[in-house]
C-alpha cells in the first residue's frame, strides 16, 4: 500500500493523492491523480520535473489529463523537494543513478507508462530510456534539448553554483529574491504555488543534488542518435519561445528523432505552467495514438 507522506505544505490537486512511492531504490514523493470518474482509462503517465523544480510544477496538468483518461503520477526525484537524499554526498545524484531511480519508480507502479520529462527531467528520463525502454509505451521530452543548455543559462547556473559553494540555502534564496524576477534555469522562485511554498521547496532541495544537476546541464552530451535508435514513439513538446534550448534546436532534434512535434503557442520554457490546458491536450493527443 502507498505510504502517506508527512503533512505537506504542497497539497495535491482535487482528487489526487500525495504519498511516498516505495521502490527498490527508496521512497519518492509523488502526486498520483486517478482517471476522472466515468472516463475510460487509457493509460498511465510518469512525469519528471526539471532543475530546481518539483512534482508541483505539473499540478495544472492533472485535471485535464485525467479527463482524457490518463492516470498521472508526478514525482520528486532524489533530493528534490519532498524526496529525500544526502545533502553533501554528490555520488547518488550522478545521472545514471537518477535514471535507475526512474526505472525503479516504473517498476513500483507496475504498469506500462508514458514517460514525460521536463527540461532536466527530460535528460534524466532519456538516460533511463537508454538503459531500459521496456517499461515505457512512449517518451515525451518537454522543453528538453539534445545536449547542454544555452550559454546564457550556463552563466545563470554558474552563479547559482558559486553561491551554493559559499552560502547557506536560506541565504541563497534571499539573494535570489533581491536580484528580481528569476529566469527559468537557476531561478527556483518560479513555479506552482505561493512565494512561501516556493521558498520551502527551495529549502527542501538538497544542495548536492542542485550542484550535480547544474554541472550536468552545462556539459550534457548529445545523445540524440542513441535515442533515435530506441524503438519507442517519441514526442518533442515545447513552448513557442525558449531561452534554455532555442526552439529551432528543438525542431531539428525532433526531425532527427523522427518524433511527433508539438509547439504550444504563448508558452515559454515551462508550457506545463504557462499554458497547461494546451500542453495537456498536446500530450494526450500524442498518447492517444499509442495506446497500451
Amino acid at each position: 500500500m502507498p505510504k502517506p507522506t508527512r503533512s505537506t505544505p504542497f497539497p495535491p490537486p482535487p482528487g489526487a493523492r500525495s504519498y511516498a512511492l516505495r521502490t527498490e531504490r527508496g521512497e519518492f514523493a509523488v502526486v498520483d491523480s486517478p482517471v476522472a470518474a466515468g472516463v475510460e482509462p487509457r493509460g498511465v503517465a510518469l512525469l519528471l520535473p526539471g532543475f530546481t523544480g518539483s512534482k508541483e510544477d505539473f499540478h495544472r496538468l492533472h485535471e485535464p489529463l485525467t479527463a482524457r483518461g490518463y492516470r498521472t503520477v508526478a514525482v520528486d526525484g532524489r533530493g528534490q523537494n519532498e524526496s529525500d537524499g544526502p545533502a553533501d554526498d554528490e555520488s547518488p545524484y550522478a545521472q545514471e543513478e537518477l535514471a535507475r531511480d526512474v526505472l525503479a519508480q516504473a517498476a513500483a507502479l507496475g504498469t506500462p507508462l508514458h514517460l514525460t520529462g521536463h527540461s532536466m527531467g527530460g535528460q534524466v528520463a532519456r538516460a533511463a530510456v537508454l538503459l531500459d525502454h521496456s517499461p515505457f509505451v512512449s517518451f515525451t521530452l518537454v522543453s528538453s534539448g539534445p545536449a547542454e543548455i544555452s550559454e546564457s543559462q550556463k552563466q545563470r547556473v554558474k552563479l547559482l553554483h558559486d553561491a551554493l559553494a559559499v552560502m547557506t540555502m536560506p541565504d541563497v534564496w534571499a539573494a535570489m529574491q533581491a536580484m528580481g524576477p528569476p529566469e527559468e534555469v537557476g531561478g527556483p522562485a518560479r513555479g506552482f504555488g505561493k512565494l512561501e511554498q516556493l521558498e520551502l521547496r527551495w529549502l527542501n532541495h538538497k544542495p548536492a543534488q542542485l550542484l550535480v544537476a547544474g554541472r550536468r546541464l552545462c556539459v550534457e552530451p548529445n545523445r540524440v542518435a542513441e535515442l533515435a535508435a530506441v524503438p519507442l514513439p517519441l514526442h518533442v513538446l515545447s513552448g513557442a519561445r525558449d531561452d534554455t534550448w532555442p526552439v529551432p534546436l528543438l525542431d531539428d532534434m525532433a526531425v532527427e528523432l523522427r518524433a511527433h512535434r508539438t509547439v504550444v503557442p504563448g508558452a515559454e520554457h515551462s508550457p506545463n505552467l504557462d499554458k497547461p490546458l494546451q500542453t495537456a491536450h498536446g500530450l494526450a493527443d500524442f498518447w492517444d495514438r499509442h495506446p497500451v
